[in-house]
């Protein structure tokens, strides 16, 4: 394919290619910026585009990879390195309440309740909140996996139910 066919076959893609960058994004300047990368890799990479084939499909193909990768380096950016002892704030968002006396007292409260628990359900559930997955749980404690998620399940019910006023 020429490059001035090539270009134009591009720039007939436009419209297109913004709504399905807006649908991705769902913010006009995020779009458009979007749009702007998308148009010149596939320009600089309009040697690789084999002609007769779906260009439509590899410049949005092209788009998404786009916006996958800028998510993974948005997300990896945004991780917290936590730097207390037992790594207590690893997983509490930044509105999480632990900075005012009311936020510590419910924490508190909370550990409480779970620490009243009878150890079948306070040993999975405290596992499962400390990030193990269902299975490492279940191999830990010997137990079937739908006894695992059962007691967890039964745990956050339990603790649901207690704490229904502070909702």
């Amino acid at each position: 394919m020429a490059t001035s066919q090539f270009q134009n076959s591009l720039m007939a893609l436009q419209d297109n290619l913004l709504n399905f960058a807006y649908m991705l994004t769902s913010n006009r300047d995020d779009a458009y910026d979007l749009l702007q990368d998308t148009t010149l890799k596939a320009l600089d990479n309009e040697d690789k585009y084999t002609a007769n084939t779906n260009l439509k499909g590899w410049v949005f193909t092209i788009m998404r990879n786009i916006f996958i990768n800028n998510y993974r380096r948005t997300t990896r950016a945004a991780t917290i390195i936590d730097t207390t002892d037992n790594l207590y704030h690893l997983n509490l968002s930044q509105e999480s309440g632990l900075d005012s006396p009311e936020g510590s007292f419910g924490a508190r409260e909370i550990t409480e309740a779970i620490n009243a628990f009878s150890d079948e359900y306070r040993i999975p559930f405290s596992m499962h909140v400390a990030g193990y997955k269902y299975n490492e749980i279940a191999e830990k404690m010997n137990l079937p996996l739908g006894t695992v998620k059962s007691r967890i399940f039964l745990a956050r019910k339990r603790l649901q139910a207690q704490f229904a006023d502070y909702r």
